[in-house]
C-alpha cells in the first residue's frame, strides 16, 4: 500500500471564488480541514477507536499552508497526505492540494497533530501500536515534490 494516501475529494464551486476569480484562502483552510479528519482513518485507524483503545484524540499544534497554483470555479481537486516526521508526542503530515486531471500541486498544507488525553488536559505519549504501524509509512519531504 502507498505510503501517500488520498484523503479528500472536492470540486471548486463559484462560491469559494473571491473578487479576483481565483479561490480565496478561507476555502483551502477548508478542503484541508476536511481531509485531515480522514487522516486517522485512513493511515491507522478513526479517532473513535484511539479514543476506546487508549483514552486518548490528536488535536492540532501547528497548521501551515503554502499557496503555488491558484484553482478557479470548476476546478476538480485530490488532496493526498503523507506521514513526514514523528516525536515522542506528536506526528506531522503533509497534505497536497492536486488538479484532478493535471496532477498539479496547487497548495500544501503542513499539519502537526499531538497526542492529547481530555482527562488531564495534556500531551500525551504516542502509543506504541500506532507508533509501529505509522512509522514504516514516513516519507522524506522530498519524495513529495513534484
Amino acid at each position: 500500500m502507498s505510503r501517500i494516501r488520498e484523503i479528500l475529494r472536492g470540486v471548486v464551486q463559484p462560491w469559494h471564488c473571491d473578487s479576483f476569480g481565483h479561490m480565496n484562502v478561507r476555502w483551502y483552510a477548508h478542503f484541508f480541514d476536511d481531509g485531515a479528519y480522514h487522516v486517522w482513518s485512513v493511515f491507522w485507524g478513526s479517532h473513535q477507536r484511539m479514543a476506546q483503545e487508549f483514552g486518548l484524540h490528536t488535536v492540532t499544534a501547528r497548521a501551515a499552508t503554502v499557496f503555488r497554483k491558484e484553482l478557479v470555479a470548476g476546478d476538480l481537486i485530490v488532496i493526498d497526505c503523507a506521514v513526514t516526521r514523528i516525536g515522542g508526542k506528536s506526528c506531522t503530515f503533509v497534505e497536497r492540494m492536486r488538479h484532478a486531471d493535471s496532477g498539479l500541486v496547487h497548495a500544501t498544507y503542513e499539519l502537526t497533530e499531538v497526542f492529547f488525553d481530555p482527562n488531564t488536559r495534556k500531551a500525551a505519549p504516542m502509543p506504541a501500536p500506532v507508533r509501529e504501524t505509522i512509522e514504516p509509512m514516513v516519507v522524506a519531504a522530498g519524495e513529495l515534490e513534484d
